[in-house]
C-alpha cells in the first residue's frame, strides 16, 4: 500500500493500491446535482481523475483550478474529474464561485467506493488523500501518483503528459 502522510503525520489507507497496467476499478460517486456517477459513464474516453482532501483547502483548489485550465488543450475525448468528500452542494457552490467549468467534480462522501476501491481513503480522516490517476479509452490505468504528503501538490506535468500521451 502508497504511504502517505497529512501534515507530516501518517495515516492509514483503506483500500487496494491501485498500479499502472491494472485495470481501472469501477466506483459510484455523485454528482453535484446527486446523480450517481460510475467508470463507465466516461467509457470510451480518456480519464484524469484528480483527488483531493477538500475543495475548501488551499492546494486543493490550486490543484482543481490547474487541471480546470489544462483541460482546454486536452481535447473533447478527455475527461477530467475532480474527486473528493465534500458534499454535492458544497462541491456545486464552490465551482461556480471559482468559474470551474472544464473539470467534473463529484463527491465520494456516501459509500467512499472511489475512496476504497484507488486506496486514497485516509481512515482517520474520512477524507481522500491526494493523488492523480490517469486512465485511457479501455479501462487501463496508465499513470499513478500517490503524493507522498497529502497537503503538497501533485506533479501536474507527469499527468498532463501522460493525458496526452494517449490523446
Amino acid at each position: 500500500m502508497a504511504q502517505v502522510t497529512f501534515k507530516n503525520g501518517p495515516v492509514t489507507l483503506v483500500g487496494n493500491e491501485v498500479k499502472v497496467g491494472d485495470q481501472a476499478p469501477d466506483f459510484t460517486v455523485l454528482a453535484n446535482d446527486l446523480s450517481p456517477v460510475t467508470l463507465n459513464d466516461s467509457e470510451g474516453k480518456i480519464r484524469l481523475f484528480s483527488v483531493v482532501p477538500s475543495l475548501d483547502t488551499g492546494v486543493c483548489d490550486a490543484q482543481t483550478r490547474r487541471f480546470n485550465e489544462e483541460a482546454a488543450n486536452l481535447g473533447d475525448n478527455v475527461v477530467i474529474y475532480t474527486v473528493s468528500v465534500d458534499l454535492p452542494f458544497a462541491q456545486k457552490r464552490w465551482c461556480g464561485a471559482a468559474g470551474i467549468d472544464a473539470v467534473q467534480t463529484v463527491s465520494d462522501h456516501r459509500d467512499l467506493s472511489f475512496g476504497e476501491a484507488y486506496g486514497v481513503y485516509i481512515q482517520e480522516l474520512r477524507l481522500l488523500t491526494r493523488a492523480v490517476f490517469v486512465v485511457d479509452a479501455n479501462n487501463k490505468v496508465t499513470y499513478v501518483e500517490y503524493v507522498p504528503e497529502a497537503t503538497d501538490h501533485p506533479n501536474y506535468e507527469a499527468a498532463i503528459a501522460a493525458v496526452k500521451a494517449l490523446a
